[in-house]
């Protein structure tokens, strides 16, 4: 009996051709926020270029500076909103295949660092089964506390995080799609994987 099939595909730069991160904030908070978010952060921003910090600390200071204090329920309908921007910033030929693993009855997740709100409400109108992401933290007022609840699913995490949701790693045959060095880890798990190219 032939094994299923996953298929677990990067978001950012990979079914996308831009960062949704920069996106999102700019659509949620407006262009000069997002200017004023990078420039007050710009120290995290460049330490991480760098290599002198991880790309969670620089991810998260920048998150927090947007959002921290905005009730759940307010970011998560700009997340919901967002999903018809995500359509105008696909990478067409990765999304070609995504399609082509659905129409074929295959398990499709999108293991991403970036955060379930905005993700999945997109994924959902596109018939993907689940979305793997960086979870927000969330106080008891139901407001963001500029924190992420997980590790940032990135590198290693990424593996970590697909096998607690399918830990019988020997029942699938997965293949996985990514474009950076933090999907490397997840790639080269994978039974077929492809390195997407980077828009010319």
């Amino acid at each position: 009996m032939a094994k299923r099939i996953i298929a677990a595909f990067d978001f950012d730069g990979t079914l996308t051709s831009k960062d949704s991160f920069i996106g999102f904030i700019a659509f949620s908070l407006g262009k000069i926020r997002l200017l004023a978010s990078i420039v007050c952060n710009i120290h995290w921003l460049v330490a991480y270029k760098f290599g002198c910090c991880s790309n969670e600390k620089a991810k998260q200071a920048l998150f927090s500076f947007c959002f921290k204090g905005m009730s759940y329920a307010k970011f998560a309908d700009f997340g919901v909103r967002y999903a018809d921007k995500v359509d105008e910033m696909l990478n067409e030929s990765v999304y070609k295949l995504l399609k082509n693993h659905i129409a074929s009855g295959d398990t499709t997740y999108i293991v991403s660092a970036s955060v379930r709100e905005w993700i999945e409400p997109w994924s959902i109108k596109n018939g993907v089964n689940g979305v793997i992401s960086t979870e927000v933290e969330i106080d008891e007022n139901n407001c963001l506390t500029g924190r992420f609840a997980t590790s940032n699913c990135y590198g290693h995490e990424k593996i970590t995080r697909l096998l607690a949701v399918e830990p019988t790693r020997n029942s699938y045959c997965l293949y996985a799609y990514g474009d950076s060095s933090g999907d490397e880890p997840l790639l080269e798990f994978a039974d077929n994987a492809m390195m997407v190219a980077k828009p010319v």
